[in-house]
């Protein structure tokens, strides 16, 4: 009997297997809807109530925010779908093992310690944004120092940890799925909570013309509380388009990629910069003024926990704890994939689970969040270089008479000219970011064609152009492969919706939960200054219920979806 628990349990842990070493094949594609969730999961987080506030502090004024984040999510989009996801579909491989090919051993292993060290920190940042929100009805005290002064917030960062940590062993599908229910109600739950709070600023709103007037004498003025120079337009748009340079710049998404049936899928990055790097953030710099102003207090001084708290009652607590899984669960999946890739014959399960203990412990120091905004910025400055050098090798080398995968074939453990070529793009990024010559935001695009030109020419002169470039391709392009037809797959919903009465009204119970989520917001809009403060609390009372109804029936709809997708 023990043996046979013990097969079986080796059986379960084979099903997590998700192509860590080898191109992905055709029957494990995912449809799009897994992406639309992913992202938009992903990207609707917890740091959205703290980068749409930093922006207010930041003295930003209305159009720059508006047209500076809709310019600069653009490109991040364009950088998914024209850079990152083209490479992952043509290949099926993650980058870790993609920059194995290209770079060699030595690098790879270099790159891929650093690169989950770092994932485990931005993971561990939003355990800690999640655990901040928990705190708040356990009478925890803020937790801001370097190490806790609370062992009940440890004991909070663990039970997170937990979750996010199982939710990253099961993988991408169920990451997908996690994400895919959540994603709806949190970027609703930013929308509402502006609309809710908007009569704070004294005004009955009417028309478009007096939420300009609010936006631009109470919310994002051009002003900065501490009197030093607002940032500009061009700040905002590329603060928009690095903000995720490691994932798209950086071809980390090569790893979500490797599951889409078209490099087209890289637009579906939209869900995420959209809904959460562009009205995400709107939304939480109107609820973060608003807040400031109900309490009194410099938005500086409030935490996501307190914001959300303010807008949505007990329901933005909820909305901070999930929004900080969706980003950490992801993030921490893919620092196990770039693990596993160094340590051989270790399942990715083990690694991430390895991981993820770390990444507990990380959270359980605060200090982790409170210097957020600085490491993303580090983050994808210190990553992005060896993407440019993968994107370089397979694009541009057949191109110029070089060879793809030189360093593989001539079966050299070092590539020296990306090692030297990612070292020199770093040390002078870091200087010109240092001595003031250029802004961090602004590094993206020199420090890229400058990676980019130092590994062609060091190249060229270490031996790229010896080796002879015959069956350059890692696996035959996947881009001419047939996906499934559109319309089959539409009829076979609409049967699967016909012949599963649960599946019809748990979903249509979802949608109107969120219709009522919506609509409590906006009667504590339209009613205005009269009574505010009472209809708030009203709000934040009632808003728990169609919140509880659509996370139980959304979840059984997305299962029984799947479930009968998976069947047919």
């Amino acid at each position: 009997m023990s043996e046979e628990k013990t097969i079986k349990a080796t059986e379960a842990l084979d099903l997590l297997y998700e192509f860590e070493r080898e191109p992905v094949t055709d029957d494990k594609l995912q449809p799009g809807r897994y992406f639309a969730g992913l992202f938009a999961g992903e990207h609707v987080a917890g740091t959205e109530f703290v980068i749409g506030a930093l922006f207010v502090s930041w003295g930003v004024n209305a159009y720059d925010i508006f047209v500076g984040l809709l310019l600069g999510n653009l490109m991040a989009v364009l950088t998914w779908t024209l850079i990152c996801a083209p490479i992952a579909v043509r290949t099926r491989l993650t980058l870790y093992w993609f920059l194995r090919k290209v770079a060699g051993p030595v690098v790879t292993t270099i790159y891929n310690v650093l690169n989950a060290f770092l994932f485990c920190i931005l993971a561990g940042c939003m355990i800690t944004v999640s655990a901040s929100a928990v705190r708040v009805p356990l009478g925890i005290p803020p937790q801001t120092e370097w190490i806790p002064t609370d062992i009940r917030f440890v004991l909070v960062v663990i039970v997170v940890g937990a979750v996010v940590v199982t939710l990253a062993i099961l993988g991408f599908k169920r990451l997908s799925q996690f994400s895919v229910v959540c994603s709806p109600w949190m970027f609703l739950m930013f929308i509402a909570g502006a609309v809710a709070l908007l009569p704070t600023a004294g005004v009955d709103i009417r028309n478009g013309n007096d939420f300009w007037q609010i936006a631009t004498q109470k919310i994002w003025t051009g002003v900065r509380p501490d009197g030093k120079e607002p940032i500009s337009f061009w700040h905002v748009a590329a603060f928009a388009w690095i903000c995720n340079l490691a994932m798209h710049g950086g071809l980390s998404d090569m790893a979500i990629f490797r599951y889409a049936k078209s490099s087209a899928y890289g637009l579906f990055s939209a869900f995420g910069m959209f809904l959460g790097h562009y009205l995400a953030w709107i939304c939480a710099g109107v609820m973060g003024a608003m807040s400031a102003l109900l309490l009194q207090k410099s938005i500086t001084q409030l935490d996501s926990g307190a914001v959300a708290t303010e807008a949505l009652g007990i329901s933005g607590l909820i909305a901070v704890v999930l929004a900080g899984w969706t980003t950490s669960n992801p993030t921490l999946y893919r620092a196990g994939l770039a693990l596993q890739a160094v340590t051989p014959g270790w399942p990715r399960w083990l690694v991430t689970l390895l991981a993820g203990a770390g990444t507990t412990v990380i959270a359980c120091s605060p200090f982790v969040f409170t210097k957020l905004l600085d490491f993303v910025g580090y983050y994808g400055l210190l990553l992005m270089p060896l993407g440019a050098v993968a994107f370089t090798e397979y694009w541009i080398f057949p191109r110029i008479g070089l060879t793809r995968y030189w360093i593989e074939k001539k079966r050299l453990a070092m590539n020296w000219p990306a090692l030297l070529s990612w070292l020199i793009s770093i040390a002078v990024a870091i200087t010109l970011e240092k001595t003031g010559t250029l802004h961090l935001f602004f590094l993206f695009v020199p420090v890229w064609m400058m990676t980019s030109i130092i590994y062609i020419i060091l190249s060229m002169l270490m031996g790229a152009r010896d080796v002879p470039a015959d069956a350059e391709e890692i696996i035959p392009t996947a881009e001419n492969r047939k996906a499934q037809s559109v319309t089959g797959a539409q009829k076979q919903g609409g049967t699967i919706l016909q012949n599963d009465p649960v599946l019809l009204v748990s979903g249509v119970i979802a949608g109107l939960s969120l219709v009522i989520c919506l609509a409590l917001a906006i009667s504590v809009f339209l009613r205005g200054t009269n009574g505010f403060i009472q209809n708030l609390q009203s709000f934040h009372r009632i808003l728990i219920y169609p919140t509880l109804a659509y996370f139980i029936t959304g979840t059984i709809f997305i299962i029984r979806r799947d479930r009968n997708s998976n069947n047919t």
